[in-house]
């Protein structure tokens, strides 16, 4: 079983070209089409320019060849690889009815306010933006408690999360590895999150999309749900392979929630308004977790030199940044330049306002490197 259920590359396997440079314009690409008709470098939106894993495009070939797109469920093979890799990564394990497929992630963060009742929520800034808004999508307020700065990594300051809990809280909201920052929070800092949703009966929905992008090959992810039976209870955890394979255009998620109860409740917020996965959307995640460990593994090594180059030159413009962990995004303090001064210079950057944090821009080094050489110039040239 290949993918992220345990295969590794090794030196046979054929060696991808990440340096390759993809036209993007004219395909409808919301990444690219933002700056369309300009000169400007787009590092903002999460996805990749990178091609998709050939085992990926040889999979969606043969299912178009097939021609009939019918109405489709999960594949028994799909889940079964799912419940294979969470139990050989994590020992987490779960049965086949803990896993609910979903058309995309930031539907499973709706889902979950939805499911959780009462009439706030909890999270902390800065903050990947549906964290913000599925709140008021469903009538809820937001409390956010800031994340500091110690030592130069990104940390809950949890006396303040606990002022932010509110009688009528009832769902924390968890990003890990967490999105802009690209932390991995330890073992220690998620059962302090895991100790505040039971002394308060919080439901817990934690995001944990960026699972298989850790770029500190040291460091493992842990996800929340499995430090003990009783956060397990409490806790709806999302994942997918969009991020880690650059498929978020085919739509592709699961929750997992070992619970049946809350289970029950998450299904009944799904009830009539969310459709199920497409075909192709499933094709690609079975290809991606079954037959992509080769590619996945070239892709971190390639990602994390992105990262240190990111993280040599941002400081050398006068700027700074914490360390990335995970993910593919760094989150950079730029003080008092806006972000316009970058789009003038050719750069198109996420503005930090939009995480919950003005004077910050996220970057996305998900690019050749090429191409990520040349944003990090212009964007040096529009400082100097």
């Amino acid at each position: 079983m290949r993918g992220n259920t345990g295969a590794h590359w090794n030196p046979s396997d054929p060696i991808m070209n990440f340096d390759e440079i993809v036209d993007r314009r004219g395909t409808s690409s919301v990444k690219w089409d933002k700056y369309e008709g300009r000169d400007i470098l787009p590092l903002w939106v999460a996805d990749m320019d990178f091609r998709a894993p050939p085992p990926v495009i040889e999979a969606l070939k043969k299912r178009i060849e097939h021609g009939i797109f019918g109405y489709t469920h999960a594949p028994d093979e799909l889940t079964g690889i799912v419940i294979s890799m969470l139990e050989a990564k994590y020992g987490w394990r779960i049965g086949s009815d803990a896993v609910l497929w979903l058309p995309g992630l930031v539907t499973g963060l709706n889902l979950a306010c939805r499911a959780a009742g009462g009439k706030n929520v909890i999270t902390a800034a800065p903050i990947y933006p549906p964290f913000l808004s599925a709140p008021v999508h469903s009538g809820m307020t937001v409390s956010t408690a800031p994340l500091v700065l110690d030592k130069g990594k990104w940390v809950y300051d949890f006396h303040a999360l606990e002022k932010a809990v509110l009688p009528e809280s009832r769902l924390f909201l968890l990003c890990n590895p967490h999105n802009p920052t690209g932390r991995i929070f330890d073992k220690n800092e998620l059962s302090k999150i895991a100790g505040l949703c039971e002394k308060h009966d919080l439901i817990l929905c934690s995001d944990e999309i960026h699972c298989e992008i850790l770029l500190d090959r040291e460091k493992r992810h842990v996800p929340i749900a499995t430090l003990s039976p009783e956060i397990e209870h409490r806790t709806i955890t999302l994942m997918a392979p969009s991020k880690t394979f650059n498929i978020p255009g085919l739509g592709c998620s699961f929750a997992v929630i070992p619970n049946p109860a809350l289970r029950r409740r998450f299904l009944d917020a799904m009830a009539g308004i969310v459709p199920h996965v497409n075909a192709l959307g499933l094709e690609a995640a079975l290809a991606a977790y079954r037959d992509c460990g080769a590619w996945h593994d070239q892709l971190i090594e390639y990602l994390a030199k992105n990262r240190d180059l990111v993280e040599k030159m941002i400081p050398e413009m006068g700027l700074s940044m914490s360390h990335v962990e995970a993910t593919y995004l760094a989150w950079i303090d730029t003080g008092n330049i806006d972000r316009s001064a970058f789009e003038r210079a050719g750069v198109g950057l996420s503005d930090g306002a939009e995480f919950g944090s003005p004077g910050f821009v996220r970057l996305n080094f998900g690019c050749p490197r090429p191409m990520l050489e040349a944003a990090l110039n212009r964007m040096e040239s529009a400082l100097r």
